[in-house]
C-alpha cells in the first residue's frame, strides 16, 4: 500500500542475496509446502491481529483519556509516519546491505519493547501526549527498517512466479487479522483502557519476531569491498523508479492519493467519536468493516486482473477509491445514516485498496532486480509515506482553522485528482504487466526517457 533503472547487459557484480531455490526452469512447489513463506505468513498474521488494537486503542486514548484536539492527533499521525521521510531513503541503502530477515527480527523487537512503556506510564500515572508522540516516532522509525525489509524478502524468499501469489495470501490473512482486531478492540474497550490493549500488539511483536527467527533461507551478505558510497546507492535506488515510467506514474498516484486521503483519516477518530458519538464500538466496527473489504479484495485480485487486465485494474481501483471516500464526510451531512454509510465507505475502500496495493506492490517486485529490492521500495516508501507526516500536521492546522467537514471534503477531492497519473497512461487496457526484462514504453518525450533506460537485467 517501488535504483538506477539503466541496468546495461553487463556482468553484475555478485548479489547481496542467492536465488530462490525454486527459481528458474523447474516447477514451483506449492507455497502450502514452502516451510519458509509458511512461517512467514504465520508471523505477520499474528502481528497484523496485535497491530490492529494499537489501530484503535492509541486514537481512543488520545481523544478519550488524554483529551486530545484536532491538532494533536493531527501531530499524533504525523510522528508515527515522519520516520519515512526523515530515514526513508537511507534505510533502503541500509537493508541492501544487511540481512533483511535479521532487520525484520531486531524491528519487531523494538517495537515490542517500545510499545510496552505507554502502560507503564499509565500505571504509574505519568503519560502525557508527548509520551505519546515519542513512542509513534519511534515504532514508526522500526517499522520502516520492517516493511523496506519485508517487501524486499518475499521475493527472495519464493520464486518470481509466486510473488503475486505469495503477496495475495499475506494479504489476505492480514485482512482477516484486521476484521477481528477492531471488532475485539471495541468491545475491550468496555471493560478495559485502552493503554492495556497494547500488551496485545506488543505480544504479536513478539510472536512474528519468534516465526522470523525460526525462518532457513539462502540470502546472503554481499562483500562489503564491493560496496559504493552510501549516497551513491541511494541514487541509484531512486534513479531505478525515477527512469521507469510506470513506477514513476505509480508512485506519484500513491503518493498524491496518500497526500489527500491521509487529510481525511486522520480526522476520522474525532469524527467518530465526538461529532457523531458512536463510541469506540462504532469505530470498531467501521474499521472492522474495512477489514471484511480488504479480504474481499485480496480474495478477488486474481479474478480481476484476469477479467479486466492486470494493468487496467490499477486507474481503476485508485478512481473507486477516490469516489467511496465522499462517503466519509456524507455521513455528518445524513447522521441518522452514518453508521452505514461508514461501513459501506471502509469496505469499499479495504477492498479496492487490496486490489490496488496487491497489483503494484507484485510488480515492482517483478521488476526491479534483486540487489536493488530494498532500495527500490525504500525510494518508493520515502515518497509515498513520506507526505503522511505533511499531510497529518496539514489536517490538523486546517481541521482547526476551516473546521472537520472542510478539511475532509479537500482531502476527497485531492484523492480524486490523484487518480490522473494513472489514469491516462499506459496502464489503462493493458492486460500483463511487464517482468524485468521487458521494456516498457510510455508518452514521454526523448529527452525524458533515452533508449537505455529501458534496458533490464534478466530476472534470477
Amino acid at each position: 500500500m517501488p535504483e538506477s533503472t539503466a541496468e546495461t547487459r553487463q556482468p553484475v557484480s555478485s548479489p547481496a542475496v542467492a536465488a530462490p531455490r525454486n527459481a528458474g526452469s523447474r516447477p514451483s512447489p506449492s507455497l502450502w509446502r514452502h516451510p519458509g513463506f509458511l512461517k512467514l505468513w504465520a508471523g505477520e498474521t499474528t502481528s497484523q491481529f496485535g497491530s490492529q488494537l494499537t489501530s484503535l486503542a492509541i486514537p481512543v486514548l488520545a481523544v478519550s483519556l488524554l483529551g486530545a484536539s484536532e491538532f494533536e492527533v493531527g501531530l499524533l499521525g504525523a510522528a508515527g509516519t515522519a520516520a519515512f521521510l526523515v530515514i526513508g531513503l537511507p534505510a533502503g541503502a541500509w537493508v541492501d546491505r544487511w540481512l533483511k530477515r535479521r532487520v525484520m527480527i531486531v524491528a519487531d523487537l523494538v517495537r515490542m519493547v517500545t510499545l510496552m512503556l505507554i502502560p507503564a506510564l499509565w500505571a504509574l500515572e505519568l503519560l502525557q501526549m508527548w509520551h505519546v508522540y515519542l513512542v509513534a516516532a519511534v515504532i514508526g522509525s522500526a517499522t520502516v527498517f520492517f516493511d523496506v525489509s519485508y517487501q524486499s524478502y518475499v521475493p527472495i524468499l519464493v520464486a518470481k512466479k509466486q510473488v503475486s501469489e505469495a503477496n495475495s495470501k499475506l494479504e489476505g490473512t492480514a485482512q482477516v487479522a484486521r476484521i477481528g482486531g477492531p471488532a475485539a478492540a471495541g468491545g475491550l474497550l468496555h471493560v478495559m483502557l485502552a493503554p492495556m490493549l497494547l500488551f496485545g500488539t506488543a505480544i504479536g511483536y513478539l510472536v512474528s519476531a519468534a516465526f522470523l527467527w525460526r525462518i532457513r533461507d539462502t540470502e546472503r551478505l554481499a562483500d562489503p569491498a564491493e560496496r559504493d558510497s552510501l549516497a551513491r546507492e541511494i541514487g541509484e535506488g531512486v534513479g531505478f523508479v525515477w527512469r521507469h515510467p510506470l513506477l514513476r506514474r505509480i508512485t506519484a498516484t500513491t503518493a498524491v492519493t496518500n497526500l489527500f486521503g491521509t487529510i481525511t483519516a486522520t480526522l476520522v477518530p474525532i469524527l467518530v467519536l465526538r461529532d457523531l458519538d458512536l463510541g469506540a464500538a462504532g469505530l470498531g466496527i467501521m474499521m472492522s468493516f474495512g477489514a471484511v473489504g480488504g479480504v474481499t479484495g485480496a480474495l478477488a485480485t486474481p479474478w480481476l486482473t484476469r477479467r479486466i487486465g492486470e494493468g487496467t485494474v490499477i486507474p481503476l481501483a485508485v478512481v473507486a477509491s477516490g469516489l467511496l471516500a465522499a462517503l466519509v464526510p456524507l455521513s455528518a451531512v445524513f447522521p441518522a445514516a452514518a453508521l452505514p454509510l461508514l461501513m459501506v465507505a471502509e469496505f469499499g475502500l479495504g477492498f479496492m485498496v487490496l486490489v490496488y496495493n496487491i497489483t503494484q506492490v507484485s510488480l515492482r517486485q517483478r521488476l526491479c532486480p534483486t540487489r536493488l529490492l530494498g532500495r527500490m521500495n525504500a525510494s518508493i516508501r520515502f515518497v509515498v509515506w513520506g507526505v503522511m507526516p505533511i499531510a497529518g500536521v496539514a489536517s490538523g492546522v486546517l481541521g482547526q482553522s476551516l473546521g472537520l467537514l472542510p478539511t475532509m471534503w479537500i482531502g476527497v477531492a485531492g484523492g480524486v485528482l490523484g487518480s490522473a497519473f494513472v489514469l491516462f497512461s499506459p496502464l489503462m487496457g493493458m492486460r500483463v504487466l511487464p517482468d524485468g526484462e521487458e521494456p516498457v514504453q510510455d508518452d514521454l518525450p526523448p529527452e525524458d526517457l533515452q533508449p537505455e533506460d529501458l534496458q533490464w537485467e534478466k530476472p534470477e
